[in-house]
C-alpha cells in the first residue's frame, strides 16, 4: 500500500470516531449542571420572558434528538454554532482560533526544548548504565513525573518572581504574556510573533520569548521525563542487538556505533512519546494557563465547562479529537521515514 493510500485510509478510519467524539460530547454536555442561557443573562436581573425566548431561539426547548441532528448538519457544513456567554455571540471557530496561537507557542517551544534535552539525556543514560550520568538522569525522570506541573509553576513564580530579584525587579514575568504597557500588533495569523515580525514591530518579540520563559520550561521539564525514560529504555534494548555487536567487532568507532545505527532505530518508541505528548500540550495545558494568567485554549476549555457554553464545550472537544488524529497519523508518517522496513 502506498503512503497516499494509507493516508486516505486512516482518513476515512477517522470519520466514525469524530462521529463518536460529537454524539459523545453533545449528550454529556446536556446533562451538564447549569443552565447555559441563566449564565448567559445579568445575574440577579432575570426577565423570564426574554429567557425562555433566548432559549426558544437557541432551540433548546427542541428534543435532544432534534436538538442533535441540527447540531451535526450545522458541523457537516462547518458551522461549529456561536459562543453564548463567553463571548457574545461570537463563532465557536474563530474564538478557538483566537486562543489557540498563544497554546501553540508555548506547546511548539516546550516540545522542541524537551525533545531535544530528552533524547540527548536518555542517550547518555543509556550509554552510561548505572554510572553517575545515568542516576542522575533517572532522578530528573522521576522528578519529572512526581511533580504536578501546577506545583512547579507556582515554585517556579515564587522562587524567579518574587523570591530572587535583580534591583527589586523579578527575574522572568510571572503572569501574562506581554508587557503591560505594550499593544498588539496588526492581526495577521494570530501568532504575535509573526504579527510582529510581518508589521516591523520587532520589540514585541524579545518582551514576548521573556514572558514565555517560565510557563515553556515548566512544561519542558514536565513532557521531558517520559521522553528521557522511552529513549533510555529504547536505546538499552537496540544496544544488546546482534547488528551493534558486528559493527563494534568491525572497529567502529563508539560514536559511530551510537549515532549511525543505534540512535535511529531507538527513535521509533520516543517519536510515539513525542507525537502524543505535543497533542497532549496543546490541548491539556489548563493548569499551566491558568497559573501564568496565558489566556489559551486551556483556559477556553474551563470557562466553557463553568458557564455551561455547550456550543463552544461540544467544539473544543471536537477540535481536541482533530488535533490527536492529525498526530497520530504524522507520527506513523514518522515511523516509515525513521525505519525504511516499515510498508503502509
Amino acid at each position: 500500500m502506498s503512503l497516499l493510500k494509507y493516508i486516505i485510509k486512516r482518513l476515512l478510519v477517522a470519520v466514525p470516531v469524530l462521529f463518536g467524539v460529537i454524539t459523545l460530547t453533545f449528550v454529556l454536555s446536556r446533562f451538564m449542571p447549569g443552565d447555559p442561557v441563566l449564565a448567559y443573562m445579568p445575574e440577579g436581573h432575570i426577565n423570564w420572558v426574554v429567557y425562555e425566548q433566548i432559549k426558544q431561539s437557541l432551540g433548546l426547548n427542541d428534543p435532544i434528538i432534534i436538538q442533535y441532528f441540527r447540531y451535526l448538519g450545522d458541523i457537516l457544513v462547518g458551522n461549529w454554532g456561536l459562543s453564548l456567554s463567553i463571548a457574545n455571540r461570537m463563532p465557536v471557530w474563530e474564538l478557538i482560533m483566537q486562543r489557540l496561537p498563544r497554546t501553540a507557542d508555548i506547546a511548539i517551544f516546550a516540545m522542541i526544548i524537551a525533545a531535544i534535552i530528552g533524547i540527548k539525556t536518555g542517550v547518555i543514560s543509556a550509554t552510561h548504565r548505572n554510572k553517575a550520568k545515568d542516576t542522575i538522569a533517572r532522578g530528573i525522570t522521576l522528578l519529572g513525573v512526581a511533580l504536578p506541573v501546577f506545583f512547579l509553576g507556582m515554585l517556579l513564580q515564587y522562587t524567579l518572581g518574587y523570591t530572587i530579584r535583580i534591583d527589586d525587579q523579578a527575574i522572568f514575568p510571572t503572569t501574562g504574556f506581554k508587557t503591560a504597557t505594550f499593544t498588539d500588533p496588526p492581526f495577521v495569523t494570530g501568532f504575535r510573533m509573526i504579527d510582529a515580525l510581518l508589521s516591523g514591530e520587532l520589540y514585541m518579540i524579545p518582551d514576548y520569548l521573556f514572558h514565555l520563559v517560565l510557563p515553556v520550561f515548566c512544561l519542558a521539564f514536565i513532557s521531558l521525563a517520559g521522553i528521557v525514560r522511552q529513549t533510555r529504555s529504547s536505546m538499552l534494548e537496540v544496544l544488546e542487538q546482534d547488528y551493534i555487536r558486528t559493527a563494534r567487532a568491525k572497529g567502529c568507532k563508539e560514536k559511530d556505533v551510537i549515532n549511525t545505527h543505534a540512535k535511529k532505530n531507538a527513535m521509533i518508541p520516543t517519536v510515539t512519546i513525542i507525537g502524543l505528548g505535543f497533542g497532549g500540550l496543546l490541548t491539556g495545558a489548563v493548569l499551566t494557563e491558568t497559573t501564568f494568567g496565558l489566556a489559551g485554549i486551556g483556559e477556553l476549555l474551563v470557562l466553557a465547562i463553568r458557564n455551561s457554553d455547550y456550543w463552544v464545550l461540544n467544539g473544543m472537544v471536537f477540535f481536541f479529537a482533530i488535533i490527536f488524529i492529525a498526530v497520530n497519523l504524522i507520527t506513523d508518517v514518522i515511523y516509515g521515514i525513521l525505519d525504511p522496513r516499515i510498508r503502509y
